[in-house]
Parts: C-alpha cells; structure tokens; sequence
C-alpha cells in the first residue's frame, strides 16, 4: 500500500488535522497536526494498519511486541496478534511505563520476565524525536531484551536509526516532516490565529502565559 493510500485513512478518522495553530509537545508551533488518539476509536482502521506493520517484521523473529504507554498499549496488542497469525509463532504484548520521576520508562508488573533473550519489536504511533521510543528500546535492552527494530505509524520528525539508540531497523508506515517553529518565530502568532485548546499542548501553552 501507498503511504498516500496511508495518510488517506489517517484523514478519514480525523487523524490528521492541518490549517489551525497548534503547540507541540517539544513546545514549538505549526500548523498541522497528528492526532493519533483520533485513530484508536477506529478498531477496523487500527488493525488495518497494525497489519501492515507487522508485515514488515514478518522475517524478524519477534517474540514480542512492547510499546509505551497510553496509546502504543493498543498498537502493541494488534501488531502481536498479527504477527501471531502471520508467523505462525505467539507472540506476545506487553508495555512499558514512566517511572516515578517522570523520565525515564520502567517495565515491570512481571514483563521484564517475558522479554529477557527475546527477540522484541518495539512499536509507536507518532514520533517527533524519537524521545519515548529511544527509552523503551534502552529499557527492553537493560533487562536483556534483543531489539529488532521499531515500528511507527507516522514519523513527523524525520527520526532515523541513530536518534533511537541504534535500533537496527526503522520502519514508519508514513513520513511527514511537519513545520514547527518557537513561539518567538511563529507567523501564526504574528497573525493572531486562536492557539488550538482542544488538541496539543495549547491549553497548558496558554495556562503559563
């Protein structure tokens, strides 16, 4: 399938959103937005999607899919199940979570135990710089886990390989490099356009001013 074909069901779900003024989680504004939570009510479009995804670690050897939390919690259930039927293999799902000081990401309630000499895809749905994905895969690594690669639905920030420890194999189902800029070089801000409240950070954004 096509990524055009790709960001096209993104579109029709309301995943992605352009001509407003949004502020990033990195803190930076632009125009167009991913909002993969509008993706997940969706169960036929996600799986679809999951689908195509797992096709692409088929000859991988995955044991395991493990994703961060919220949303990637789904996205690692599906892609398993699909690599499950694919392969003929079980494999498992399990996530990883923010530790208590907020940074780093922790995997435990008995996970570590599947994932140490395992072979572990590690999945998300959007990665800007690659932050939350590149803790997950140093996290799977500590406990013994063996990454395979990482598996996005949308990279919007250009991410490779080296930005999330190294992983050996970077697939994204779309690539999109999104303008954003600081708040200080912002042309929306220039024009006076709204900040979005309901979708990003603008709420929180406008909370500090």
């Amino acid at each position: 399938m096509q990524e055009q074909e790709i960001l096209d069901i993104l579109r029709k779900v309301g995943a992605v959103i352009t001509n407003s003024h949004f502020v990033y989680t990195s803190g930076k504004h632009g125009s167009t937005y991913v909002n993969k939570d509008a993706l997940y009510p969706y169960t036929s479009e996600t799986s679809f999607l999951c689908m195509l995804l797992a096709r692409r670690f088929i000859n991988d050897d995955v044991d395991l899919v493990i994703a961060p939390v919220i949303g990637g919690v789904i996205l690692s259930q599906w892609v398993a199940h699909h690599l499950s039927q694919l392969t003929w293999r079980y494999v498992f799902a399990v996530y990883a979570e923010k530790a208590d000081d907020r940074d780093t990401v922790v995997i435990k309630r008995g996970y570590d135990k599947l994932i140490a000499g395992k072979n572990v895809l590690v999945v998300e749905d959007v990665i800007t710089t690659g932050g939350s994905a590149k803790k997950v895969v140093q996290a799977t690594r500590a406990i013994g886990g063996n990454v395979v690669g990482l598996g996005v639905l949308c990279n919007r920030g250009i991410v490779t390989s080296q930005n999330v420890a190294n992983v050996p194999k970077l697939i994204s189902l779309v690539n999109m490099k999104l303008e954003a800029c600081d708040e200080k070089n912002c042309p929306l801000c220039k024009q006076n356009i709204p900040i979005n409240t309901d979708i990003g950070k603008g709420r929180e954004f406008l909370a500090q001013k």
